[in-house]
């Protein structure tokens, strides 16, 4: 018999049936006889805790033991001993007793560094609660005291899986069941350090800052007490930890990596004195696994970053490829039209940097890649390329490396493994081996796939079908094309050997660019969890990190097949339509605290969301086109990643022509943003073209009493319009929202407000509507409009002189913007650091321009590289260096963008530091020739330029001189 007291009171039979125990005094009587089985609880006490009127006398004791004994039967035996009774049970037979052991168990593994039988242990023992303990006994003083030690043993086992499961990576998995532990035990340290470890995992830095401070402040206020060492120490190291992004890791492989140790080698040596090399081959071949193996010994993880081209259907794309790949942004967080070619950025961000670059899959843009490799070569003197592709890039300096077929025992080895993967004890006459590889011309792919057929066919028989497959004779030196045909034919008759259901899943899978989860793949190709995992045992799919993915010469056979079923335009609508529900799902999440959930798992779909565009473009399907772009504005935003899909917006724009389509105002006004995205003069017309009609859409969309549907357009369109030549109209549209129903329009309203203000000559007003936005974006959780308002109060506290308060504000600023990874961002702010401690601090002002300097050349970011080295130049210039202070404010000069309404604070004071420089020197005509260009440049802002002037942080006194010398000028 089984009994438990984890919850209601509660027996069962052996064969699993509850045994009926009667009413709660009988409950309560058994609950106190099992809270320390086998010892005497009196019968004074049993009368008190079950009934604390003291209405229960001896004798009605007595009689509820017997009936007790009545209902267990020969389950349990109840004794009189002594003053008192006792149970006599096996303890292990009471569910406390068990969970204590398993939990005991549990934690021993998890200190043996076995984290998965842990996790095994620990679940077990934590399944045993059903409710709270003793919950028969609410009045009872042994009740409660037992309920109160056993609920923090539960609570111990909870930290304990849950950091068994931190170790085994599943992050992301605990951090909601995390978050309502430590809402509901604040001052219980070890469950926030592991929601600080699980926030950082997950790329949350900033979340799990606050998580400490919260910790702290509750600590501090309910018991007087500081962190522990163990917390304290945990958040420094949070601290201490570079959160920037990295370059794209080789993808992670599943299975053993068979011959070609020397090719390894060989190619590793080969890349040390060259530059690029080319591993060629046709398809199947083993280009790709050699080139993860190469890029395994070819440097450390930071040291390579791993492309895949294959999901790219054009060469266009290809820099914003690299750019992903890279973890680098497109542009700021203000998304300013000025941003950087694509390109440039890259050869910025490379132009130092020790790299191997791996192209994958090149052979479909072999003169796009040909022609940006040659540039990053020639422009990028410390990076390596490794490409691979089935003929040569064709560029000066190439080193071609031929990827030829196994021999003959790594060939025989590689089946038998697979083989032996999929058929459990699986063994085979190996010159029957031999001749299936032979008939496969040695090829990876095909004796994968013939291996994964071994399941279900003898190894004789596959044998023979394949002879009659492929009309195996003597077959000599083969060349690529011949092995090519041998492929295709293995891949067919794979194919061929599918059911219909699995080779209809199979051939809608292809409309995937980059790969997909489970769920979508089962949406997508109607079809079911079985069938996806039939086709990840036969090697047609893959399956890694919860995504499914099909190798290229497969999917390129599985699109004929689609055709052929007359399926490719069903099945690509019904794909664009799930992008755009997961993109539905994931919008409102983005600019709420989950957004560091949900980023990654929209980043996941990129490829799939450029395929899904790009066909809604072509098709067209108007409608679906605009929505998909409007859903995913704000993703993109947040990634940097605008430029990517600029393109597609300006094909969708000269589509639909100047009008917005009925209905879908706000979507055509999102799209002009996104194409005004795009580097260039396609852009920069595609937004005069639209953008009147667009900011009427838009004011239609959002009329101040209603809400529209996507509040991030609002805010990226007062920032595009402020350098333009109506602002106001933006500004009065965006500032109208304070009152709308939205919460993220009503705090980018106070945003907009602000400034307002501060043109007003109102700095406390501005302050208390940045106050406001601050408050809004806090109570939503979005880091991105915190990070924002943040950096713009700092702004205001520096312009009134409390360096102090802007300094602060703005290190807040940076922890989220480093977490983000946005790296020109934190640059920027590096630079303001810098700004805010110059009078007052010239060691820690260098300390933030070099930062600045470091972070804009490794993002890529020409325009904070030259305010970084304008803050350099001011500290030369104070230091009393004139000829470095003048090479710095000429370098940065040469990079600043004087088209880019972000980049006209730097040019001002860069051009002010110049005209001091000249001043220095005596060289007065160059002097107020360098101060009348600044004034101009200020001009351009909109506002006076004195305002300006002391808006960039310039003293009175310097406000006054350069004023005078532009007034002697004139």
């Amino acid at each position: 018999m089984q009994f438990g007291i984890l919850g209601e009171t509660r027996a069962w039979h052996g064969d699993g049936n509850e045994v009926p125990l009667g009413g709660p005094a009988r409950r309560a009587l058994l609950a106190l006889l099992l809270v320390r089985p086998g010892e005497v609880v009196s019968t004074d006490r049993l009368a008190d805790e079950i009934d604390p009127t003291g209405a229960l006398s001896a004798h009605s004791l007595q009689s509820q033991v017997s009936r007790l004994r009545t209902a267990l039967g020969a389950g349990a035996a109840i004794e009189r001993a002594g003053p008192g009774y006792r149970i006599v049970v096996d303890p292990d037979a009471v569910d406390t007793s068990r969970f204590e052991r398993l939990a005991g168990e549990g934690r021993a593994a998890l200190a043996d560094g076995d984290a998965g039988r842990a996790v095994v242990l620990l679940r077990e023992a934590l399944e045993l609660w059903r409710g709270p303990a003793l919950a028969d006994l609410p009045e009872s003083e042994t009740a409660r005291a037992a309920a109160v030690r056993l609920e923090e043993r539960r609570l111990g086992a909870l930290e304990d899986r849950i950091e068994a499961g931190l170790r085994l990576g599943e992050h992301r998995a605990v951090v909601p069941e995390l978050r309502e532990l430590v809402g509901r035990h604040p001052l219980r340290e070890r469950l926030a350090g592991l929601l600080m470890r699980a926030l950082f995992a997950e790329g949350g830095q900033a979340e799990a800052l606050v998580v400490f401070e919260e910790t702290r402040r509750h600590l501090a206020d309910e018991l007087g007490a500081d962190p522990s060492a163990e917390l304290a120490a945990l958040h420094r190291e949070l601290l201490s930890t570079d959160p920037t992004p990295s370059p794209a890791a080789p993808p992670a492989q599943l299975t053993s990596f068979v011959g070609r140790a020397d090719e390894v080698t060989e190619v590793a040596e080969t890349l040390r004195v060259a530059r690029l090399v080319t591993l060629l081959g046709p398809g199947g071949v083993g280009k790709t696994r050699l080139s993860v193996e190469v890029a395994g010994v070819g440097g450390t993880p930071d040291q390579v970053c791993f492309v895949e081209l294959a999901p790219l259907r054009d060469g266009a794309g290809l820099p914003h490829a690299l750019l992903g790949a890279l973890g680098l942004r497109e542009n700021g967080l203000q998304m300013d039209g000025g941003a950087k070619a694509p390109v440039d950025r890259l050869i910025a961000a490379l132009s130092d940097q020790v790299l191997l670059l791996v192209l994958d899959n090149c052979e479909h843009l072999v003169d796009e890649v040909a022609r940006l490799a040659a540039r990053l070569l020639a422009t990028c003197p410390r990076l390596r390329v490794l490409a691979t592709s089935r003929e040569p890039l064709g560029i000066i300096g190439e080193h071609l490396f031929p990827v030829r077929p196994l021999d003959e025992e790594a060939a025989v080895r590689l089946f038998t493994e697979r083989a032996g993967a999929v058929r459990r004890g699986f063994t085979a006459d190996p010159d029957v081996v031999r001749r299936i590889c032979a008939a496969l011309d040695d090829l990876p792919l095909a004796i994968e796939l013939a291996a994964a057929r071994s399941r279900t066919l003898d190894i004789d028989d596959l044998a023979g079908r394949l002879d009659d497959l492929l009309a195996v004779g003597a077959r000599g030196n083969r060349t690529a094309d011949e092995r090519h045909r041998t492929l295709r034919s293995v891949v067919a008759w794979s194919w061929d050997l599918l059911s219909e259901s699995e080779q209809r899943a199979a051939r809608r899978f292809t409309v995937f660019a980059g790969g997909a989860t489970a769920r979508s793949a089962l949406r997508v190709c109607g079809t079911d969890g079985e069938t996806l995992e039939a086709l990840a045992d036969k090697s047609l799919l893959e399956v890694a990190g919860g995504r499914y993915r099909m190798l290229e010469t497969i999917r390129a056979y599985g699109a004929e097949r689609l055709d052929a079923a007359g399926e490719r335009e069903s099945v690509r609508r019904a794909h664009a339509q799930r992008l755009l529900e997961l993109l539905r799902t994931a919008d409102p999440h983005l600019r709420r605290a989950e957004q560091l959930e949900w980023l990654p798992v929209v980043a996941a779909e990129h490829g799939d969301l450029l395929a899904a565009l790009r066909w809604a473009v072509e098709e067209p399907a108007v409608e679906t086109a605009f929505e998909l772009l409007a859903t995913a504005f704000n993703y993109l935003w947040i990634r940097g990643a605008s430029a990517s899909v600029a393109p597609l917006a300006i094909a969708l724009l000269a589509s639909v022509g100047e009008a917005a389509p009925d209905g879908l105002g706000e979507e055509y006004a999102t799209c002009v943003l996104l194409a005004g995205a795009a580097s260039g003069e396609a852009g920069e017309q595609a937004w005069q073209r639209h953008r009147a009609t667009a900011g009427k859409a838009l004011a239609a969309a959002w009329p101040g009493d209603r809400s529209g549907r996507y509040p991030v357009v609002l805010l990226l369109w007062m920032m595009r319009n402020a350098g333009g030549p109506d602002p106001q109209s933006a500004f009065a549209l965006v500032s109208s929202q304070r009152d709308c129903p939205e919460p993220w329009a009503r705090a980018a309203a106070h945003y907009v407000s602000g400034f307002g203000h501060l043109g007003q000559r109102d700095p406390a007003a501005a302050e208390d509507a940045f106050g406001q936005a601050l408050e809004g974006f806090r109570s939503l959780g979005d880091r991105w409009g915190i990070a924002l308002v943040l950096d713009t109060l700092a702004g205001v506290a520096g312009a009134r002189g409390d360096r102090t308060r802007a300094v602060a504000l703005t290190d807040e600023a940076l922890v989220l913007t480093e977490r983000l990874g946005a790296l020109e961002d934190s640059a920027d702010l590096l630079v303001n650091r810098g700004d805010h401690l110059v009078g007052d601090d010239l060691a820690g002002a260098r300390d933030a321009y070099a930062n600045a300097a470091a972070l804009a050349r490794r993002a890529g970011s020409s325009t904070y590289l030259a305010a970084a080295l304008r803050g350099l130049g001011d500290i030369a210039l104070e230091e009393g260096d004139l000829a470095e202070a003048e090479r710095l404010y000429g370098k940065a000069l040469e990079r600043n963008d004087p088209h880019w309404i972000k980049s006209l604070g730097p040019r001002v004071r860069t051009l002010i530091g110049l005209g001091r420089v000249a001043a220095a020197r005596s060289r007065h005509t160059e002097a107020r020739k360098y101060y009348r260009q600044a004034v101009e440049v200020a001009d351009t802002v909109g506002a006076r330029a004195p305002e300006v002037l002391r808006m960039l942080g310039l003293s009175e006194k310097a406000v006054e001189s350069v004023l005078e010398a532009v007034a002697a000028d004139r």
